[in-house]
């Protein structure tokens, strides 16, 4: 009896053994090496590589660090490309080079986060008009750096006249989805690689409103209306929310290689958080219908430019997490812009959002500390006193916060890059320009010496050759 249970024991045992699925073997496909997601890598990688600096000291002068400080009668020290120190009484290491600042100013390099410089450079003709791919509504797959010309003279002016140390180049707004924009440090390069600053996320330039329903209604084209506008943006980021599953599937299971699509490329890395939203838009209506289109796809807007109704829905940028990039006083020059107030900036401060001043313009970016001025004073015309220390915020650090940067540049904060400008005068002055300007600790602008004022290859051998205007 014992002996017949355990042949019955040993025979079940046998049978669930044959019943068991078998392990199921490792595929070659899921253990072979994998390409990377396309829009995690770059292809144009930065070649910048920082000017040659010594090590300096700038003394008596009045600091706005960016942080929200303010000190008088102070110091800043910077070597190896780096703020080293800010305060008082500082003592200059061995070697360094001292710069009296008595009765002038230093704030933190200026930030345009919205410039066509080089896609859109001077001389201004149809040979070098090459900021927007106007062929077609969605045109995700341009990148502006590759029309950026570097020996734009505008690039020159805006860091002599204007401060201006980094800026993003942005495809124009005739398409509802421009392209890739690029961040770069305003330095001399014979590429725009060798200016694309290090390691500063990519942004896609999109656009709202009048300038595409204009530009493709014209043609016959989709879109021709407000509501076609928001049709062709959800299916274009319908296509793509297809495209990012079909590669997150390759890379979890392996298998074939999903066909590449350069255009979705850039939308995926948007919809993955590797690509910032800068996004065109001026009426407060248009900026929450794109917030909701946002929350549907699941990609955030970084902030929205010219938005000359943004005090309108103040509120809802802060809850959402989204900045504004804004001009001092343009509006009115198209219906959408019609609603705009000189009080923008500042109410928009008052409400505690994210907001910053932007050019938009090869004037422009030389004179922002003037449209700072000009904002702060419509805001204190009725009763919003924005003090200096918040103001250089605006086209310093707010900016860089937009851009993702913030931990590198916009303020003077021992260990982010020395970006620094020294003012002759009040920053807010319309009488006020820069003395010099410091790009990563390297003098490449002194306005008391003609050997440091930056002229582009363009501009050699023509008249008035040197001039800075």
């Amino acid at each position: 009896m014992i002996r017949s249970f355990t042949i019955l024991v040993s025979a079940l045992a046998l049978a669930a053994c044959a019943t068991a699925p078998a392990a199921k073997p490792q595929s070659s496909a899921s253990s072979a090496p994998r390409a990377p997601l396309p829009w995690t890598t770059d292809p144009y990688p930065s070649t910048y590589h920082a000017y040659p600096g010594v090590p300096t000291l700038v003394t008596n002068v009045t600091i706005l660090d960016g942080e929200g400080g303010r000190i008088e009668g102070g110091s800043v020290l910077f070597a190896d490309g780096r703020i080293v120190a800010v305060g008082k009484s500082l003592s200059a290491p061995t070697g360094a080079t001292v710069i009296d600042g008595t009765g002038k100013w230093v704030t933190p390099g200026v930030i345009d986060i919205h410039s066509h410089l080089g896609d859109y450079p001077s001389p201004q003709v149809q040979a070098n008009s090459d900021g927007n791919e106007a062929t077609s509504p969605t045109t995700p797959e341009v990148w502006a750096e590759h029309s950026v010309w570097p020996q734009d003279p505008g690039f020159s002016r805006a860091l002599a006249n204007g401060g201006v140390t980094t800026l993003q180049i942005l495809p124009g707004s005739a398409n509802l989805m421009g392209g890739r924009s690029v961040v770069l440090k305003n330095v001399y390069a014979r590429t725009a690689q060798g200016m694309k600053f290090p390691g500063a996320m990519y942004g896609l330039k999109m656009a709202c409103g009048e300038n595409p329903k204009r530009v493709y209604g014209s043609k016959g084209r989709e879109p021709s209306t407000r509501m076609g506008n928001i049709a062709v943006d959800r299916m274009t980021w319908a296509k793509a929310a297809e495209y990012r599953r079909r590669w997150d599937k390759y890379e979890r299971d392996g298998g074939e290689l999903p066909d590449r699509d350069i255009a979705m490329d850039t939308l995926a890395g948007v919809l993955d958080g590797k690509i910032l939203v800068q996004n065109h838009c001026y009426r407060a209506d248009e900026m929450q219908n794109v917030i909701d289109m946002s929350n549907e796809f699941g990609y955030h807007v970084s902030a929205f430019h010219h938005a000359v109704e943004a005090y309108k829905i103040a509120d809802i940028l802060k809850q959402n997490g989204i900045c504004a990039a804004v001009w001092a006083d343009w509006y009115g020059f198209k219906m959408e812009s019609y609603d705009g107030i000189a009080e923008n900036l500042a109410l928009l401060q008052n409400a505690g959002t994210c907001a910053m001043i932007h050019s938009d313009d090869q004037n422009g970016i030389q004179r922002l500390n003037q449209e700072v001025a000009k904002a702060r004073a419509a805001g204190r015309r009725m009763g919003i006193d924005i003090p200096d220390e918040i103001a250089v915020q605006w086209m310093t650090l707010n900016p860089a916060k937009a851009l993702h940067i913030d931990d590198r540049t916009g303020s003077l904060k021992p260990g982010k890059m020395a970006d620094v400008v020294l003012w002759n005068g009040y920053p807010f002055s319309v009488y006020t320009r820069p003395q010099m300007v410091w790009v990563d600790g390297a003098l490449l602008y002194d306005s008391n010496d003609p050997k440091k004022r930056p002229v582009s290859d363009f501009e050699l051998g023509q008249p008035g050759e040197g001039d800075v205007k």
